[in-house]
């Protein structure tokens, strides 16, 4: 079973929750791992493609799109909007509203709450979800300055 760790703020601007994404999805990345950023939304996810290049100043998250010709992309760091790539995860950044099958069988699964009432609503349910896994999942509190 994964490790999963949801990430919440207070924050009801729309992007905090991808900008969060982003940092989470560095940290992820400079430390060596896999990275598969799901995301059923097609805007949302070219929305969270281009925060990756500006999130922060200097930083580099080497990242591809998965697409049906590209099922074993090279980058460290892919976003997929339904596609499964050939190479297990070893983090799984959720974006979407549900738990798809594939975050299970990741090392490591990480999820964004912001303070938008139907992001929590789809939040708290994707929590009972792991619970009904046999998953305890750590809850993270982030504080806007840390945005």
């Amino acid at each position: 079973m994964p490790q999963v760790d949801f990430y919440v703020t207070q924050d009801t601007e729309g992007e905090s929750r991808l900008r969060l994404a982003c940092r989470v999805t560095e940290k992820a990345y400079l430390a060596g791992h896999r990275v598969l950023v799901w995301c059923s939304e097609p805007g949302q996810l070219a929305r969270f493609d281009e925060l990756l290049w500006t999130f922060a100043d200097h930083s580099f998250v080497p990242h591809e799109m998965l697409a049906a010709t590209n099922a074993a992309p090279a980058a460290p760091v892919i976003l997929s909007a339904g596609l499964e790539p050939e190479v297990r995860p070893e983090v799984f950044v959720n974006l979407d509203s549900g738990v798809p099958p594939l975050a299970l069988r990741a090392d490591r699964v990480v999820e964004f709450i912001d303070g938008n009432p139907a992001q929590r609503a789809a939040g708290r349910e994707r929590f009972r979800q792991y619970r009904d896994q046999g998953i305890t999942p750590n809850t993270h509190t982030i504080g806007a300055a840390s945005l």
